[in-house]
């Protein structure tokens, strides 16, 4: 769904993308999900991300009057991703430009729609704006970098008597191509929308990228897991929160195990949770209705 054109600050003409309605599936930028890219912590971060790992590099900065964007604003993105590649796949044109209701966003991650609510959107639009980063992912040469902000820009859309039309927003050249990539993204569960820990989430990312659906899932050490989250926590508060993320076993569709590697140190194991057969499903459902009516 296209509209007027538009321009950003590089003066590229831009068609209006306006967002589809109804249930769309939850869509991830495997890059956001295999690398730091944002805090893992609601409190208001400056200190920077410095990420180097063979040629891949990434610095992420924040500014002191908004901080650092978090990976609850990453939310937007989804949303984003989302949208794109259902339009993508049905065959209808798509933009960089994005309009949309401040409730079909909020609705669409789980969160409330209330003023409140919207408030905190557009201080997530803020700090995803004044984030910038520059990242080496998939540049011709690692000595190049690739500088953007996770939103160019946006605004608040209203009519000629001031009425509000929504919320209009600008994506990054990296982010819309990555996107646009069938091979660079991935469907998450639903259910990530109501993980409420920053390493909570930003694990279950890292486990549906790595981990897919292979059979003996996927490993890693505990230190190589924390110079991948771009946490400021101690690395001993780090491993104590995926030991208790493990013992909970509350990422959708994965299971955890963490398991000793010898001289002290320990290593993550997830891989794809076994789901029961549906015969077992029915019978613990009429188990259950029977108790139901016991009691």
């Amino acid at each position: 769904m296209t509209g007027s054109a538009q321009r950003d600050g590089n003066q590229e003409q831009l068609e209006i993308f306006r967002a589809l309605p109804g249930e769309l599936a939850p869509r991830d930028a495997q890059d956001l999900m295999a690398y730091p890219f944002f805090s893992l912590s609601k409190t208001h971060r400056v200190a920077p991300i410095d990420f180097h790992a063979g040629v891949i590099s990434i610095r992420v900065e924040a500014t002191a009057e908004h901080g650092m964007a978090t990976i609850w604003d990453a939310d937007v993105l989804i949303w984003a991703a989302s949208q794109i590649v259902e339009a993508r796949d049905a065959g209808l044109p798509t933009s960089r430009l994005v309009v949309a209701t401040p409730y079909e966003i909020l609705n669409f991650v789980q969160r409330g729609t209330s003023a409140r609510d919207y408030t905190r959107l557009k201080a997530a639009l803020d700090r995803l704006q004044s984030t910038t980063v520059a990242t080496s992912i998939r540049q011709v040469t690692g000595r190049r970098l690739h500088r953007f902000s996770w939103v160019n820009e946006w605004k608040e859309r209203a009519d000629a008597h001031g009425r509000a039309q929504g919320l209009e927003l600008i994506l990054p050249d990296w982010f819309y191509a990555g996107v646009l990539d069938e091979a660079l993204v991935l469907t998450i569960d639903p259910a990530y929308f109501s993980l409420t820990g920053g390493i909570e989430r930003w694990l279950y990312r890292l486990v549906r990228k790595h981990a897919g659906r292979q059979a003996d899932g996927w490993r890693f050490d505990f230190r190589h897991l924390y110079a991948k989250s771009g946490s400021l926590a101690a690395f001993s508060s780090f491993a104590f929160d995926v030991r208790s993320i493990a013992g909970r076993q509350r990422l959708p569709g994965y299971h955890l195990t963490v398991e000793p590697a010898g001289r002290g140190t320990e290593v993550l194991h997830f891989r794809r949770a076994v789901r029961p057969p549906i015969q077992q499903l029915v019978r613990e459902l009429s188990r259950s209705k029977t108790i139901g009516e016991k009691l």
